[in-house]
């Protein structure tokens, strides 16, 4: 199997599990309980947290643990228009992941109005369009740091100085970026950004929200005084440690990380894009992850493509893996190429780390036979 779908999913890093198992086996307590053998997991959960905070250059106060990004997506957008009950607008891209866009549809159906900003041909968002956007009736702006189907970057330095200047909070969806790209929430001011382990060698399961200090923000889920009573519900301690650890091993290794993807990167989609006809990349060329490939095929049906690669043991995908038992082609090629049938003929190879140069070509290689036998 050679896999190329890391923006879905990542596998769990030897050093993440090993990390993980003693609270498995031997160190099963409550990190609620009053006593010793429970109570001592509070410190583990801080050290966790510590590591999460420095990844993203956060304080550790600030960073409360959720069950994965939709989680924090939700919280935080509930958060911004809890503290502006009066504001009745909420401002977003058209090519946001399905956990925001479905969110706001949502609250679309409770009366609020939803601005969705569009993008351009390459999928880059116009920062002429968000100020044009922003009103007195603004509640929060949620725009992703990084699209988890083209790569393509947002600007969310200039994001948060915008929305900084006219008083409105900001959520950013970093889930498909972090430990990728580098992020600095002192430099780059967010209210509010959401992260999920399994994007960088956590497990599943555990998420992540950071608020900043003095931002305001009431619970999505009620229950005890878990989190400094910002997310009710006992804590899975060993989900937390795991993230910690990923969280730790990906801030250290992200120098060589895109030293090494990055031309694994460039490899494959030259490959593909000079020796398969009628191809078309997806996405601003250098406005991007350095992980991410994202190819129409044209005349080539997403799903065919996909299923033959499957059977040639390569793991692709056509878009977020929360939508991949829809029919509907790709919000997000669809929101760039309207007057085109792209939606429905792309298919994203996402990258790792752990990828090696002889998988590459051998993936290159089998994208160019399985499209030759479905175009006859």
């Amino acid at each position: 199997m050679i896999y190329l779908d890391s923006n879905a999913t990542t596998s769990v890093l030897p050093e993440v599990l090993e990390s993980m198992m003693p609270y498995f086996t031997a160190e099963w307590g409550n990190p609620s309980s009053s006593y010793r053998f429970g109570s001592k997991l509070k410190t583990v959960i801080e050290t966790a947290r510590a590591h999460v905070a420095e990844l993203i250059g956060a304080h550790s106060q600030e960073i409360v643990f959720t069950s994965c990004a939709t989680e924090s997506n939700n919280s935080a957008s509930l958060a911004a228009l809890k503290a502006n009950p009066g504001k009745r607008q909420i401002v977003t891209s058209a090519v946001e992941h399905s956990s925001v866009l479905n969110y706001c549809m949502a609250r679309e159906r409770d009366g609020y109005r939803i601005t969705y900003l569009p993008v351009d041909h390459d999928g880059v968002l116009q920062l002429a369009d968000l100020v044009n956007a922003i009103s007195d009736e603004t509640a929060v702006v949620s725009l992703m740091w990084a699209n988890n189907e083209t790569g393509v970057l947002f600007p969310a330095n200039e994001i948060a100085d915008i929305c900084r200047s006219r008083g409105v909070l900001y959520h950013c969806d970093a889930a498909q970026a972090a430990g990728k790209t580098d992020i600095n929430v002192r430099e780059v001011q967010t209210d509010y950004l959401s992260l999920t382990g399994h994007k960088f060698h956590a497990p599943k399961g555990i998420g992540a929200l950071y608020v900043r200090r003095k931002t305001p923000f009431l619970p999505f889920v009620h229950g005890g005084h878990q989190e400094r009573s910002r997310r009710g519900g006992t804590e899975n301690v060993a989900l937390i440690v795991g993230m910690g650890r990923a969280a730790e091993l990906a801030r250290k290794s992200l120098p060589s990380y895109e030293k090494k993807v990055r031309p694994l990167r460039d490899t494959l989609e030259e490959c593909i894009l000079n020796s398969v006809p009628d191809t078309e990349m997806n996405g601003h060329k250098t406005q991007r992850l350095t992980n991410t490939i994202n190819i129409t095929f044209h005349g080539v049906e997403s799903e065919s493509l996909l299923l033959l690669l499957d059977q040639a043991g390569i793991c692709a995908s056509s878009g977020s893996a929360c939508l991949a038992d829809s029919d509907e082609p790709s919000h997000v090629i669809k929101a760039m190429k309207p007057d085109t049938a792209a939606s429905r003929q792309m298919v994203r190879f996402s990258l790792d780390n752990l990828n090696q140069t002889d998988e590459i070509r051998l993936a290159a290689a089998a994208v160019k036979q399985v499209v030759q036998d479905l175009r006859g």
